[in-house]
């Protein structure tokens, strides 16, 4: 008996059904949307305030200035130890050459004994045409022996003496690669630092940039403002000093904070310095520079006071070693400032709570407040 059940009808091929795939799809697709929007709208960073990108950039700047004085040390001990090294290679060569002169003469003197066969005294004695001969060639002999001697303790001594340079030139060599080592560490830091704060200035829109700008002379003022309170209380206790007559300190007269002169030629020397540094005025920082067309801070300073015929150190660090101690109220034209814990930084003081420096990359030597930054300590060279 046939069959009268009606075949299964797939749900996709009734219209019903194909409705019903369609709304599926539909709400599928609307899924994927909403995870895609809902993953671009995860919560982002929000983005940092003027302020902070100029403290950001402020911080990056002075990382690269301690940097620069890391890379300026390891240069300068890089530089020594290749003098050191050159020097000991030229000693090297001419303790050779001095080898192969006594090696030289040892050899004659076994052809010598090879010549003669090594023939004891008795038997050239018998051999001798007469007794005189043998007496002189055997005091010939006699003294070639004193005279080989001598050559073999020359040439022992000059072997050892070679051993000891090889040692030493080897220890210096080790010591340059180190230092080399150091300075390329120091230079990749710089480089990062300094690109790392152009990207933070390059995402500013012109909006932003004026406000940064605004911003920079705004902190300039208010340095510059107690700049001038400063130099208003230095004149009034120059004028309370006078009528007490406890004498002149201040300016290029070359006199302390007890009222006793340091002389003219410090004095001298020390507008020998400043004469430079104002020359140098608008030239463009430049890490690592020592001019004459850039310079980075202790590179000015150092040039300066080489000017005036004064050696300063390179880094910071050592110059800040050197020379008297002051006091910030006992400052006098021509005396090194230095900023910041780290000691980072310094200036040539000027006068009026001001001094000319090298600030940073993309700036250039120019004159500015002592009080911009952070005052470590100063100190009086010459």
């Amino acid at each position: 008996m046939a069959s009268h059940r009606k075949p299964r009808t797939s749900v996709l091929a009734s219209p019903g059904g194909r409705r019903t795939a369609a709304g599926l799809t539909t709400a599928a697709l609307a899924s994927v949307t909403l995870l895609s929007q809902s993953a671009d709208a995860a919560p982002r960073a929000p983005k940092p305030t003027i302020e902070e990108v100029k403290k950001k950039v402020d911080d990056l700047y002075h990382q690269a200035e301690l940097a620069t004085e890391k890379y300026n040390g390891a240069k300068e001990r890089a530089d020594a130890q290749r003098h050191t090294v050159d020097g000991l290679l030229d000693a090297a060569a001419k303790r050779a050459e001095q080898m192969n002169r006594s090696r030289h003469q040892l050899g004659m003197f076994a052809s010598a004994q090879y010549r003669t066969g090594g023939m004891n005294p008795t038997a050239q004695l018998m051999l001798a045409k007469d007794p005189q001969q043998f007496f002189d060639r055997s005091h010939l002999m006699e003294r070639l022996t004193n005279r080989q001697k001598q050559a073999v303790t020359d040439y022992q001594e000059q072997a050892a003496a070679a051993a000891r340079q090889r040692a030493s030139a080897t220890d210096s060599l080790e010591r340059l690669q180190k230092s080399q080592a150091s300075l390329k560490e120091s230079k990749r830091s710089v480089q990062d630092k300094l690109s790392e704060a152009r990207q933070l200035l390059s995402r500013l829109t012109a909006q932003e940039k004026a406000r940064l700008a605004e911003l920079e002379r705004q902190k300039e003022a208010a340095a510059k403002r107690k700049a001038e309170e400063e130099a208003r209380r230095q004149q009034e206790r120059e004028r309370q000093r006078q009528q007490t007559g406890g004498g002149s300190t201040g300016g290029q007269t070359g006199g302390s904070s007890d009222g006793t002169s340091t002389g003219d030629s410090s004095s001298t020397k020390a507008e020998k310095a400043l004469a430079f540094a104002r020359a140098q005025i608008g030239k463009p920082y430049v890490w690592g520079a020592t001019g004459p067309s850039s310079y980075d801070c202790s590179g000015l300073t150092q040039a300066a006071w080489k000017a005036a015929g004064v050696t300063l150190p390179r880094t910071t660090w050592d110059q800040v070693k050197v020379g008297q101690r002051v006091a910030t109220k006992d400052l006098q034209p021509g005396d090194l400032v230095f900023f910041f814990d780290d000691i980072s930084h310094v200036g040539m003081y000027i006068g009026g709570g001001k001094m000319i420096h090298a600030p940073h990359p993309g700036a250039n030597v120019r004159e500015e407040s002592i009080y911009y930054m952070p005052i470590y300590g100063s100190v009086r060279p010459g």
